[in-house]
């Protein structure tokens, strides 16, 4: 098989630190062009418009967006109009209608798309799925707390409409929750502490409860300083489960049973290149539908001024 001639749109902080490792460690991808205003690559063709690079000579298979969420939708229908696979970046759209209108263009062209979501590639995270698979649910805890500054440092578009806020971490463990446990869940309430002059929340503080009833709580806080916290807890009916490290790693009643290393974007784009040769899609948009859902039910309180 050919190698997938791959566009990189988008050249920040994740593309550098996640996407461009992963491309060059596996062999079925040849990164071909680079798409961006303000960056380029050394010895890669570089565009400062996708539809600079679609209309060049430049032959593309593939496009993966690390865009921000709010201008991706257009740049994927392009891509997609274009005959371009394309990968999205997390989250996939700034809105739900946007993705659904992605899936059903790529559906009609007969093109790949991926929704990506990175933290499920973490070590622990399917062994945790297994080993839930047929146990009774209690309770389930997240804590996912981190530092803007040293994550997002100078991204202003985070704190934007649509920029998610410390849902764009929380989206991370929603993302775990959502293939980890047996049963789907449903949000009862939520409190979005947003700074008095941003559009998307700092700290959320959500309730849900799943199909049998057990609940889940879930604290997102974008100002944590020190140790980072990436944990989920899982009480059963045959002891506790927890995930922490991002999912990196898997403890049964406090025993280590899994660690291993960072290899979700290369998990990313093994599977990226798998859809690709099966003529198929990936678009699993439920984390993406959590945040909605407490955009819409949160109730928002006013938080001091965030001042990078």
């Amino acid at each position: 098989m050919s190698k997938i001639r791959l566009a990189l749109v988008g050249l920040g902080k994740i593309a550098r630190d996640q996407h461009l490792p992963a491309i060059a460690a596996d062999d079925r991808f040849e990164l071909v062009a680079i798409v961006s205003r303000n960056a380029d690559l050394e010895g890669v063709a570089h565009f400062t418009t996708l539809a600079d690079l679609l209309a060049s000579d430049v032959a593309v298979d593939a496009v993966s967006l690390c865009t921000p969420p709010q201008p991706r939708h257009p740049l994927a229908h392009l891509a997609l109009a274009a005959g371009k696979h394309v990968m999205l970046e997390k989250p996939p759209g700034a809105t739900l209608s946007e993705v659904e209108d992605l899936r059903l263009t790529a559906a009609a062209r007969g093109l790949t798309l991926q929704t990506t979501w990175h933290s499920r590639y973490a070590q622990g995270v399917a062994p945790a799925r297994a080993w839930l698979a047929d146990k009774a649910i209690k309770a389930v805890r997240i804590d996912w707390r981190e530092d803007v500054r040293v994550w997002h440092p100078g991204q202003t578009w985070i704190w934007e409409a649509g920029g998610l806020g410390v849902f764009d971490p929380g989206i991370n463990a929603l993302s775990i929750a959502t293939a980890i446990l047996p049963r789907p869940f449903f949000l009862t309430g939520a409190v979005l502490h947003v700074p008095e002059n941003c559009q998307s929340p700092i700290q959320a503080e959500l309730d849900f409860v799943d199909a049998a009833g057990a609940p889940v709580r879930a604290e997102f806080d974008f100002l944590q300083t020190g140790p980072q916290s990436w944990d989920i807890a899982v009480e059963t009916d045959a002891g506790v489960l927890k995930l922490s490290h991002g999912g990196a790693k898997l403890f049964i009643d406090g025993e280590l049973l899994h660690e291993g290393p960072d290899a979700e974007y290369a998990g990313l784009y093994d599977a990226f290149a798998r859809l690709v040769a099966d003529a198929a899609s990936d678009v699993d948009v439920s984390p993406l539908r959590h945040v909605a859902d407490a955009f819409l039910l949160g109730r928002r309180v006013v938080a001091p001024a965030f001042i990078e």
